[in-house]
This record gives structure tokens, C-alpha cells and sequence, in this order.
């Protein structure tokens, strides 16, 4: 695969970190975001990657992020909205505000960045958008009501664009991951060595990636073989 130019949204940790890492090795630029400061330049003296401080829920930063990506490597490839946060709560006990917050960044934030990359995409017909779901957008879970409420929603803007960007030259692809080791959603100790690593989503991007550009893998789901 020839070097390409990486934005990967939510990047300083987890499958973001693994796949910022994964990209910078094989040569390709990579610009991602996160918005913890010391995560940031962790993962970025690590990679080499360009970390940029900023909220995909919140429209000013994001704007900063496209313009900061342009400036630094002249055009987007490939964008990897992979930032998302979690919350959880039974009906009866919802709080609106909190599911709102989540939707800013798990929804609307990935529509927003989106609709500032996609016109450079057009214009050189050719580009790739990885969009980060969850099993949790295929099936419904007690107490998962925002969270899997957010992914079915990615998922289903992912078929949009596909149908709106496929003529274009553009592949949009929904991935799917499983239960991932990783700290989202403040969860610690995870260190069951039969469920999934990060570096295992990140790898599966790339394979998505590497498929000749004749090829679309629309959706995939990525389940650990035995978890248990």
C-alpha cells in the first residue's frame, strides 16, 4: 500500500493508539486527536504521529483538527472516526443530558468532521472513511440504551454514505469490534488473554484498507474465537 494520510479520530488510546502506531510504522502520516494532554504526546513520541488537543463533539475543535491535518500533510486519505465514550443507565433512571453528551461526540462529532473531509475526497475521487461501531449497534443490551442507540446510528450513516460515496470512488467501512481490552469506559483490570487487544481492530483496518480499491468490505464485526 502506498503511504497515505491518516486522520484517526480519539487516537491517543486504545484502538486509536493501536492503529496510529500500526500506520506510522508502515510509513503512512498520521494526524490524530485526543483530549488528554500527556496521552497525546505519550502516543505521539511513541509514533511520531502529530497529536492535536481536541473534542469531536465540540464543532470549533474539529475545525482546528481539519484544518491542523491539512496543514501538516496537505490532504486526508483516510479518516478513522474512531472517538466514542460510554454511557450507561436502565430506562426509568435515563439521564437526557448525559445520553445528549454522548450522541455530540459518538454521533454528531462524527458527521461534523466528516462533512468538512469529504469534499477534498470528491474532488480527487478516491478516499477511505473507517467508521468505529460495536456489536453493541447489532444487538441490544440491558442498561446499553445510549450507548448502542449511538452505534446503530453509525452504522446506519455508514450505509448512507456508502450509497452517497460509492460513484465517487470513496469506500465507507463499518467495523464492528467486540468486547475490546482497553480502559473505555473506565474499565480497568481487563486482562483476560482471550478477548480481544486493540491491536487486533487495528489490524483489521489495515486488512480493509489493503483490499484492492475494487473492493468494499461494507460492515464487519470482530468477535475474540474463544472469550470465555
Amino acid at each position: 500500500m502506498a503511504a497515505l494520510r491518516f486522520l484517526i479520530t480519539g487516537g491517543s488510546q486504545g484502538i486509536g493508539a493501536a492503529l496510529v502506531e500500526a500506520a506510522s510504522k508502515a510509513g503512512h502520516k498520521v494526524v490524530f486527536t485526543g483530549r488528554n494532554a500527556s496521552a497525546i504526546e505519550a502516543t505521539a513520541r511513541q509514533t511520531g504521529a502529530v497529536g492535536v488537543r481536541a473534542d469531536v463533539g465540540v464543532t470549533d475543535d474539529n475545525a482546528r483538527t481539519f484544518d491542523a491535518a491539512m496543514q501538516q500533510m496537505g490532504g486526508i486519505d483516510v479518516l478513522v472516526n474512531n472517538a466514542a465514550h460510554d454511557y450507561r443507565a436502565e430506562i426509568g433512571s435515563l439521564d437526557l443530558a448525559k445520553m445528549k453528551a454522548l450522541f455530540e461526540t459518538n454521533v454528531f462529532g462524527l458527521v461534523d468532521i466528516t462533512n468538512r473531509i469529504v469534499p477534498q475526497m470528491k474532488e480527487r475521487k478516491s478516499g477511505d472513511i473507517i467508521n468505529i461501531a460495536s456489536t453493541s449497534g447489532m444487538k441490544g443490551a440491558a442498561s446499553a440504551t445510549p450507548y448502542a442507540a449511538s452505534k446503530w446510528a453509525v452504522r446506519g450513516i455508514s450505509q448512507c454514505w456508502q450509497a452517497e460515496l460509492r460513484p465517487h470512488g470513496i469506500r465507507v467501512i463499518s467495523i464492528c469490534p467486540s468486547e475490546v481490552q482497553t480502559t473505555f469506559g473506565g474499565k480497568t483490570g481487563r486482562n483476560n488473554p482471550n478477548k480481544l487487544y486493540a491491536i487486533d481492530i487495528a489490524e483489521t483496518i489495515v486488512a480493509a484498507l489493503n483490499m484492492p480499491r475494487r473492493v468494499l468490505w461494507p460492515e464487519l464485526a470482530v468477535f475474540a474465537s474463544n472469550p470465555f
